[in-house]
């Protein structure tokens, strides 16, 4: 509990109660930037503990939102307190939420506003911080908020020193009146909180006088909560009016950003004419498009390949719960139960990938795990059970609540592990309802068609039936892209949702490797197609016959064609298809399978056992590339609101010594088994790269074993603008183009609506990896790609005209890139590469290498 200090007796002040019990929370610091840049006024956020809002002193309730989460109270002074339970809770539309009074009454200080259920507002909402803001804080002169824990009703929370109001303040009246053209509120939700206050602050860069009308009511557009009390919906139409020598601008600005929504996200902007468009379905509206060709859908590519087929729609598994179950104990015990089988069940699966040599998807099971010890699902379930509800209808709204929550988050790979969330809670359901997961049963040569697909799906997925699949949900870097790739089951995401509505049985074309859907295709394409499959089949056939050749071009350029791998089993697998050696050993996958962080003795077995399966062939070790966007269950790491700007990669081990240490004793001690080179991720800056040699010569010089060669990920701008510099302190670079294409871009790879446009050949990716070749061999030093586009055949010879002389890819497309190499020429590689650094877009440097050449 804080004690604020007294202010002199002739200092006209106001303190407020501590409105609820709790931790006091500094308003900057609030997850929202509206809050936390102060647009809506100056405060304080409150940690609730209580579940009962009370009011922090005597006044006159001004405002209550009708999602009942947010009132306003104003005093005798006129000073005007908002008080705004949770974040985001506007969506909630009143849920969870009990007001005890309405706009009129009077109120005495203590006196009881809301009620709220804490349990359902901290389930379905952001977060229950509660913001207590001060709207017209040009009446106050001086802020001073209480710290640590404050008792409801007992604490003082903000003491505020008030300044006189100036009746001769205000706003300009004089000078020409000016009005918008109508405007439909495109916000999901209105204009609430959140968008009230972009408005205000934009009206308070103007003198005029400004007003929001809507029929026979307007606002003070200054006001926060004027603006509130007008309770404006989406699809409402409203005008704005200013008088003033300023109001042409006014008007200008403030139509355009109440027309574009505020800055608020999910806000379309609405015409007039379609605004009964927008009343008829506001929470779902239509979305544009992306191919201008009705015959043709749009996606991402997910996994690469062409299949010809006939359509058939999966519709979601409807599971029906009871509402009211038995005794809270015999709930839990069955809630318990369900978990407890469904964790060997995906156990189960676990091992058996894992036995088949995938750790990769090995992983993803281990990741369900995760999911579903997750304390929080036990806990929120539980507190259902206790209320009451059965155990499947708790469990149930548990998850599918988390799901959906993850589901909102700003990066699309995080976001799409709603799916692998739905997709444990599903099994645990399936056990407590005893219903039956639905077979699939589909006719031959079937493109399947879906919202989404789980991983679960897809392990019940029949290949000699199922040919490809399109969702119009997930992205490349969901599980189920994952899966996709390793059945070797062309696939697209994020696809038009018009896909859905196509009827079964029509005739399609799927390319897997475009991210395209083609309809109607005429029974000349669809033989077309075929053949082009066929002619595939065998030209794959011819590769793999000619694996064991070298990659060497027809005038005499060497290409060393390696792979990437994750385990022993994908070593082997390599030197049968006549891979070279190893460019990539992911060893994230190690500590992504184990419950603890394996020991220095359990990988340098795992390294040694790869080293001796590959002979005298090289083997890159990349040392842990893990952080805040793929975390170990084991390492807690603190949150991140971007974490692909955060500790990963070298950072966290720098941040976790003891990790990095063990790896690199690890590596050192497994190298004298073969030829041994080791790489660090995420290098940014060249002390960053000091830093890490240093640690392992430490280690080496400790172990007393032989140096090895070392490299870097060029997978960050810097690093490559910086090549030259980084080349005086390594052997090798090996290009991440996954990473380095979408840093170089900004965008989220995973993202449905960008991931089309995240192309590794684009000109500026391509201008990257030319720095990086350039800034290498001017010390002598070799350069190899590791990403994805390493084994794209439009991207081959450029890579090879740019200077590659490594080609670390999948091992399935050894042969192909082998094969590929044999057939060109340097000097035609360098030509392209040359033409390709010129052109303006991805799409135009493909053109250069048409697939029907390759």
């Amino acid at each position: 509990m804080t004690t604020l200090e007294a202010p002199p007796a002739n200092i006209n002040t106001l303190v407020l109660t501590a409105p609820l019990s709790g931790q006091m929370v500094p308003l900057d610091t609030v997850p929202d930037p509206v809050f936390a840049q102060k647009m809506v006024g100056d405060g304080v956020s409150i940690d609730p503990l209580s579940q009962v809002l009370l009011a922090p002193c005597d006044g006159d309730i001004v405002q209550l939102h009708s999602a009942h989460h947010a009132v306003t109270l104003k005093t005798a002074e006129g000073i005007e307190i908002l008080m705004h339970i949770g974040l985001d809770t506007v969506a909630l539309k009143g849920e969870g939420f009990r007001p005890k009074i309405q706009v009129g009454d009077a109120v005495k200080a203590g006196d009881t506003l809301i009620e709220f259920d804490a349990d359902y507002v901290a389930l379905h909402a952001r977060s229950l911080l509660t913001q207590i803001v001060i709207t017209n804080g040009d009446r106050v002169a001086e802020f001073e908020p209480a710290k640590g824990l404050v008792n409801a009703a007992r604490d003082p929370v903000l003491e505020l020193v008030l300044v006189a109001a100036d009746p001769g303040a205000g706003e300009q009246t004089a000078g020409a009146t000016v009005t918008s053209d109508a405007i439909v509120i495109p916000n999901p939700v209105g204009l609430h909180a959140r968008p009230a206050a972009v408005l205000t602050q934009l009206a308070k860069k103007y003198q005029s006088t400004i007003r929001l009308h809507r029929n026979g009511d307007s606002a003070n557009a200054r006001s926060v909560v004027a603006l509130l009390g007008l309770e404006i919906g989406q699809g409402d139409t409203v005008t704005l009016e200013a008088t003033g020598a300023d109001a042409e601008a006014a008007i200008a600005e403030l139509e355009a950003a109440v027309r574009g929504g505020l800055g608020e996200a999910g806000a379309v902007p609405v015409t007039a004419a379609a605004a009964s468009i927008a009343q008829a379905d506001v929470s779902a509206p239509a979305p544009r498009p992306r191919s201008d060709d009705p015959n043709v859908i749009l996606g991402v590519a997910a996994s690469p390949g062409v299949a010809v087929g006939h359509t058939y729609r999966q519709r979601r598994q409807d599971i029906p719960v009871d509402d009211v179950g038995e005794s809270p104990r015999v709930e839990q015990r069955k809630l318990d139960s369900a978990i407890d089988q469904a964790m060997l069940d995906i156990e189960s699966l676990r091992a058996k990938v894992h036995g088949q040599g995938d750790p990769g998807k090995a992983a993803i099971f281990s990741a369900h795990q995760e999911l579903l010890a997750d304390p929080d699902l036990r806990e929120t379930a539980g507190s259902a059970i206790d209320k009451g509800k059965s155990a499947a209808f708790a469990w149930q709204q548990t998850y599918t609540a988390q799901a959906n929550q993850l589901a909102r988050l700003k990066s699309e790979l995080l976001a799409q592990r709603a799916n692998d969330l739905r997709d444990v809670g599903d099994r645990v359901l399936r056990l407590l309802t005893g219903v039956k997961a639905e077979t699939l049963d589909v006719p031959a040569n079937t493109i399947l068609l879906a919202e989404d697909l789980t991983p679960s799906d897809m392990a019940n997925l029949d290949p000699s039936r199922v040919v490809g699949f399109a969702t119009v949900a997930g992205g490349a870097t969901s599980h189920v892209a994952i899966l996709a790739r390793s059945m070797g089951l062309p696939a697209i995401a994020g696809a038009e949702p018009r896909s859905l509505d196509l009827a079964d049985g029509t005739p399609v074309i799927l390319d897997g490797t475009r991210g395209r859907l083609k309809l109607n295709a005429s029974t000349a394409e669809l033989e077309h197609t075929q053949q082009r499959i066929a002619r595939q089949r065998a030209k794959q056939a011819q590769d793999l016959e000619q694996a064991f050749e070298p990659a060497i071009t027809q005038d005499g350029h060497s290409i060393e064609v390696v792979a990437n791998i994750g385990s022993a089993k994908d070593a082997e697998d390599s030197l049968k298809v006549g891979g070279e050696g190893v460019g990539l050993l992911r060893t994230e996958f190690i500590f992504m399978e184990a419950s603890a962080p394996p020991s220095e003795a359990e990988q340098a077995a795992i390294y040694a056992d790869i080293l001796r399966v590959l002979g005298d062939r090289p083997l890159i070790i990349r040392t842990l590339d893990v952080g805040g966007d793929k975390p170990l269950p084991y390492l807690a790491m603190a949150h991140e609101e971007n974490p692909f700007l955060g500790e990963r990669g070298i950072r966290l081990g720098f941040d976790r010594p003891e990790l990095l240490r063990t790896q690199f004793r690890a590596i050192l001690k497994a190298s004298t088994a073969g030829k041994a080179r080791v790489m660090f991720p995420m290098i940014a800056r060249v002390e960053e790269l000091e830093m890490a040699k240093a640690m392992l010569e430490e280690e080496r010089q400790k172990l007393d074993v032989p140096a090895i060669e070392i490299g870097i990920m060029v997978e960050v701008p810097a690093a490559a603008v910086s090549a030259e510099r980084f080349a005086q302190h390594v052997d090798f670079f090996s290009i991440g183009t996954n990473d380095l294409t979408q840093y170089t871009l900004a965008m989220d790879r995973g993202h449905p609506k960008l991931a089309p446009y995240v192309d590794a050949l684009d000109p500026s990716v391509l201008r990257m990896i030319e720095l990086t070749v350039k800034g290498a061999s001017r010390h002598g030093k070799w350069v190899g790609v590791c990403g994805g586009v390493a084994g794209d055949p439009q991207a081959v010879p450029i890579l090879i005209g740019l200077g590659v002389t490594e080609l670390s890819v999948s091992v399935p497309v050894i042969p192909a890139v082998k094969a590929q190499v044999r057939g060109l020429t340097l000097t035609h590689c360098q030509d392209l590469a040359h033409r390709a650094l010129h052109l303006d877009a991805a799409a135009q440097v493909r053109d250069l290498v048409p697939l029907e050449e390759v």
